[in-house]
């Protein structure tokens, strides 16, 4: 069992393991990078160009390569450059950034998975209807995020997770709005940016609107996810090949 305090004070054991690595872990790591690190490096921390913030699902760290070392990164910052830390965060809180930063980048190793990922591609395409909304190598739909290389930031559990509760985590990226407009009319989508004075919404069909809140009779937002369970359509061994798929497709280094 750790404490807040000895887990702080064993930063400095450069081969020093992260004790807040669960799922969950990863997922509270997740909502804080993104509110706190996510300007520079981007929600899906995939870097920026504008701010200089480098990719960190590349597997490469320009100033820590362990656990302890990110923990320090993380809280600290790095001097002399605009990564500025979080040390106001509790030590647990640092250390659940780190999980969600390590699964960027997750080892890929031997899985020994139930499913057949040839099976669950057909499922992907057929059955399933997956491809309505998600693209794979560029074919596919746009009403959900691109699953190309999902393997290389998803492990089988997560997956699992992801497919049987789509409403664990939707990012604010995926909410949908229902928009009506001064005339009464109505429309319902994706919700692909907003600010302040206006949003931008892609319709079921996919077309993109873009509107001026000050001219809309309401804005509603659904945080929810559009995904239905795969429990719903799919048996447990189909939902096991579909996981075999999903955890194929990545980028090999």
């Amino acid at each position: 069992m750790f404490s807040l305090m000895s887990v702080g004070a064993a930063t400095s054991g450069l081969a020093q393991d992260n004790p807040y690595d669960t799922t969950v872990d990863i997922r509270m790591g997740a909502r804080l990078f993104q509110a706190e690190c996510g300007r520079c490096h981007g929600l899906d921390g995939k870097g920026n160009d504008e701010t200089g913030a480098p990719d960190l699902t590349n597997g490469s760290f320009r100033s820590a390569s362990t656990d302890a070392g990110l923990f320090n990164v993380i809280r600290d910052g790095i001097s002399g450059t605009t990564m500025v830390g979080i040390s106001w965060a509790p030590d647990n809180r640092v250390w659940q950034v780190v999980a969600y930063v390590r699964s960027l980048n997750p080892q890929t190793g031997d899985y020994d998975l139930a499913g057949d990922a040839d099976s669950g591609a057909r499922l992907f395409r057929g059955k399933g209807e997956c491809v309505t909304c998600h693209i794979v190598n560029g074919a596919g739909g746009r009403l959900g995020p691109d699953l190309s290389t999902i393997g290389n930031r998803r492990d089988p559990e997560e997956l699992r997770i992801d497919l049987m509760d789509p409403n664990e985590t939707v990012e604010p990226r995926w909410w949908t709005v229902k928009v009506v407009r001064a005339d009464g009319s109505v429309i319902t989508g994706s919700r692909m940016s907003e600010d302040t004075f206006t949003v931008r919404v892609m319709d079921d069909a996919e077309n993109l609107w873009h509107f001026v809140k000050s001219d809309l009779r309401s804005l509603e937002r659904v945080e929810t996810s559009p995904m239905p369970s795969a429990s719903d359509g799919l048996s447990a061994s189909e939902i096991d090949d579909l996981v075999a798929y999903l955890f194929s497709l990545r980028k090999e280094s």
